[in-house]
C-alpha cells in the first residue's frame, strides 16, 4: 500500500500571515487538498505563531470532524506543557514530537534518544493514554541500538527527517547516500516493531525513490514543497501529483523539467 499524502499547512498560513487579511485561507486549502485525496493535514504549531495559530487548530479539527472523518489530523511540536494542553484540547489523530528550539526556523535534526529517554516516556505515555498515535522525529542514520531505545518510549512510530536527502537534489550520488541512510535505518526501526514515516524537502522529483526504497512507508508530511508545485499547478492537482509519487511513480511533468524544490 502506497503511503499515506498528509499535506502540512504550515506555509499556506506563512503566507496568510503576511497580511492582517483571512486569506489565503489555511481551511480552505485544507479543504482543497482533502477533496483531491491527500489522506490528512499537519500543522506545527510554534510558541510564536509565526504561521499556524492556535486559533486554525479548531477550525482544522472541524474540518475533517465534519467533512473528512475518514482523513487525519497531524500536529507537530516540542512538547512542552503548552504544546501537550494544545494537543490535548484538539485531540489530533497523531501527535510528531520535535526536539526543536522555539526559535528553530525549521525542523532540522531528530531526538537523540538515548539521552531523551526519561523525558519522552512520560509525555509519551500521556499522549496514548489519550488514544492518539505518537512520533518521534528521528535522524535518517540512527544506530540499531538508538532504534531501541525510542521503542522503549512507547511511540507508534518515528518520523525520518529527510532533509540531508532533499538537499541532495542536484547531486545523484550523494543523494543515492543519504536514500541508503533513510532505507536501513527504516528497517531497523520495522524489527522493533516502529511504523516508519518521512518529512522535510521531499518533492515529486525525489519522493518516489524513497517510495521505493522504503516499501513499508506509512506516511509522508509535505508542506513547503508541495505549496511551491502549488502556485503552478494549483493545489488540487499538485496533491494529485504527490499521491501518484507516493507510488513510486514520478510524474512526466516534474521530470522533465527537473524540479529541485524543498518541502515538509
Amino acid at each position: 500500500m502506497p503511503a499515506k499524502l498528509s499535506v502540512n499547512l504550515n506555509a499556506i498560513a506563512m503566507l496568510r500571515n503576511r497580511r492582517d487579511l483571512p486569506w489565503p485561507s489555511v481551511t480552505g486549502i485544507g479543504r482543497i487538498a482533502l477533496e483531491a485525496g491527500a489522506h490528512g493535514l499537519t500543522v506545527h504549531p510554534r510558541p510564536d505563531e509565526r504561521h499556524i495559530r492556535f486559533s486554525d487548530l479548531p477550525k482544522i479539527r472541524a474540518l475533517i470532524d465534519d467533512s473528512f472523518p475518514e482523513t487525519e489530523f497531524n500536529i507537530e511540536g516540542y512538547p512542552s506543557e503548552a504544546f501537550l494542553v494544545l494537543v490535548e484540547e484538539h485531540q489530533p489523530n497523531q501527535v510528531t514530537l520535535v526536539p526543536d528550539d522555539p526559535s528553530q526556523a525549521t525542523s532540522d535534526h531528530g531526538w537523540p534518544f538515548r539521552q531523551s529517554l526519561d523525558f519522552l516516556k512520560p509525555v509519551v505515555q500521556r499522549l496514548k493514554r489519550q488514544g492518539i498515535r505518537v512520533s518521534l522525529f528521528s535522524d535518517p542514520d540512527v544506530p540499531e541500538a538508538e532504534l531501541a531505545i525510542a521503542r522503549e518510549t512507547g511511540a507508534d512510530r518515528i518520523e525520518l527527517y529527510t532533509g540531508p536527502y532533499g538537499a541532495c537534489f542536484d547531486d545523484s550520488a550523494k543523494a543515492a547516500i543519504e536514500l541508503e541512510k533513510l532505507g536501513k535505518t527504516a528497517a531497523l526501526a520495522a524489527g522493533f516493531g516502529l511504523g516508519v514515516n518521512a518529512g522535510h524537502d521531499l518533492t515529486v522529483a525525489n519522493l518516489p525513490a524513497v517510495a521505493t526504497r522504503i516499501p513499508a512507508l506509512a506516511e509522508v508530511s509535505i508542506g513547503h514543497g508541495l505549496t511551491a508545485d502549488a502556485l503552478e499547478h494549483g493545489m488540487a492537482e499538485t496533491v494529485r501529483r504527490f499521491l501518484k509519487a507516493c507510488k513510486g511513480v514520478e510524474p512526466l511533468a516534474a521530470a522533465s523539467a527537473g524540479y529541485a524544490r524543498g518541502g515538509g
